[in-house]
């Protein structure tokens, strides 16, 4: 199990937040477009970020955790979704370190 340290190190006055990765889907809309799906430990709140592909030998890394302005988290509304998050958030917690690359 890794420590979890760093989210207690934070500073509380921080408008930032930690998520983790929860998700990884491709667009429908568009080709070698990935969506990275981060969120809160509590599944209430996610970031997005999307990836686009140049090449299929592109190896940039996806980080197992973010820490992003609470601005630019949005709402996850769906109850199942939030706990489905919960759930995968503890996972990558208990498995990776913030800035393990995954």
């Amino acid at each position: 199990m890794v420590a979890n340290s760093v989210d207690e190190a934070e500073p509380a006055a921080s408008d930032d937040e930690r998520v983790w990765l929860v998700e990884r889907t491709y667009s429908d809309d568009e080709q070698n477009l990935i969506i990275l799906t981060y969120a809160t430990p509590d599944g209430r709140r996610d970031y997005r970020k999307e990836r686009a592909l140049t090449s299929f030998s592109d190896s940039r890394g996806t980080s197992a955790s973010l820490l992003v302005p609470r601005s630019n988290l949005g709402a996850v509304e769906d109850a199942e979704t939030r706990e489905r998050y919960a759930t995968e958030v503890e996972r990558m917690r208990d498995e990776h370190e913030p800035t393990d690359d995954i």
